[in-house]
């Protein structure tokens, strides 16, 4: 299947999720994240401001304002495809842009740096044990990861997986993938297996 077909039939899934059953996998897998030592060691951690259905990444934020971390959200630029993380500290700091985003608003933020960032949570729709990903398809992470040095990773529920997804030369796949049942080693393929 192609991309398109593969984001269609992944996103009509998520829709049909109840509303309890969306918010405990999307804390199990949080909390999976959070036992990672890439999270516990992070300063700094990159996240979008998720909209159902994708994974609901609010309690990741919450948790990092609470354990100290310094949390910054991705603002898109539609002319030109480009992203400019941007440091939150609070969620009236966000602005809803394009297509119903929430994002952080210039006037009430400042740039944080790629060098600065520790630990980015890659979003996705779909994805394949070894960390390739299908994205909503602006592309805009597929820029920004090409000369990013920090760890990345993803937040995804299980029935997100899709074997094998479509690749191209540019693609870069996420270090691990973090489901509400376990957690995916992409460098090396291996699944750590079950976490429940």
């Amino acid at each position: 299947m192609d991309k398109k077909t593969i984001r269609k039939n992944i996103l009509g899934s998520l829709r049909n999720m109840q509303p309890e059953d969306y918010s405990g996998r999307s804390r199990d897998a949080i909390r999976y994240l959070m036992e990672d030592p890439a999270y516990r060691n992070a300063g700094t951690i990159g996240v979008t401001i998720s909209r159902f259905p994708e994974l609901d990444t609010r309690p990741l934020v919450e948790a990092a304002w609470k354990d100290g971390k310094r949390v910054a959200a991705p603002r898109c630029s539609p002319s030109d495809r480009g992203m400019q993380f941007r440091y939150i500290d609070s969620y009236e700091q966000l602005e809803t842009v394009y297509m119903d985003l929430l994002e952080p608003a210039e006037d009430k933020t400042k740039p944080a740096g790629k060098e600065d960032i520790d630990l980015l949570v890659v979003p996705g729709v779909a994805y394949s044990q070894s960390g390739y990903r299908i994205g909503f398809g602006g592309g805009y992470y597929d820029r920004y990861l090409t000369d990013f040095g920090g760890d990345t990773v993803s937040l995804a529920f299980e029935k997100q997986l899709a074997g094998e997804v479509p690749a191209e030369s540019h693609d870069i796949p996420v270090d691990r993938i973090f489901t509400e049942r376990r957690v995916i080693d992409c460098r090396g393929g291996a699944d750590v297996g079950d976490r429940v």
